[in-house]
């Protein structure tokens, strides 16, 4: 059973995502505001977050922000009315791990949530060798941890998953549809905002300069690729 924390001010919206989570086996706790939402987080430790942006006070993107201050893998999905381009994107750079645009139907709602907790299980590519080095990065595979400089990187869900998938593979290059299956689990011709975003938000944290990447290199008119080195 999965332990779901929806934060969402609107009554009904609030009301009928419990609903339908609860119907399907989720133990789901429903709270008003950005406040309450982080004070649940600290007292019952979800296993996912659903997070309204729009929200009285204090909003979804700094309630976002404060959950990743102090947790990386905890996994959060948004959900809003807002789907523009720079409110995904800026809901994605703020820690968010995918992006639901309102209204969607609970097996919608589901079907992300199942992809993100699968992330957070890192169903990663088979590697000959459980720990791998490029140039001052290590990737170890059993630990499922990523180091820089012998200190270890802070990655959320998708960022973990998006390395140790390109990582698999160095110089094979990727299309972002290929990446959005394979990393995101969206198996629709999709949204590529939520790779470009992934990917900005791991260059942050992996490469010395992000504007000149060293790893997750793009490839002009179709994707990215790890390396060259």
């Amino acid at each position: 059973m999965t332990r779901v924390l929806l934060i969402e001010d609107d009554e009904a919206v609030r009301r009928g995502v419990s609903l339908g989570l609860r119907r399907r086996g989720h133990e789901t706790t429903a709270v008003a505001t950005g406040e309450q939402g982080l004070a649940e987080v600290s007292a019952s430790l979800p296993d996912l977050v659903l997070l309204d942006l729009m929200l009285p006070g204090m909003s979804g993107l700094e309630v976002c922000r404060r959950i990743r201050a102090f947790s990386q893998v905890l996994p959060i999905v948004i959900l809003s009315a807002r789907g523009d381009d720079v409110d995904v994107v800026v809901g994605l750079e703020s820690g968010a791990d995918d992006y639901v645009v309102k209204p969607a139907s609970a097996e919608v709602i589901e079907a992300r949530m199942r992809a993100v907790l699968r992330r957070v299980a890192l169903a990663q590519p088979e590697a000959a060798d459980d720990r791998a080095f490029f140039g001052d990065l290590e990737i170890d595979r059993t630990a499922l941890r990523v180091l820089k400089h012998g200190t270890e990187v802070a990655l959320a869900p998708s960022e973990r998953k998006l390395l140790l998938f390109l990582s698999a593979s160095p110089e094979r290059t990727y299309s972002r549809q290929q990446l959005l299956e394979q990393v995101w689990e969206h198996t629709f011709h999709g949204d590529y905002r939520l790779v470009d975003a992934g990917v900005m938000r791991l260059r942050a944290k992996i490469e010395d300069d992000p504007r000149r990447p060293r790893y997750v290199q793009t490839v002009r008119g179709f994707g990215y690729r790890f390396g060259p080195l």
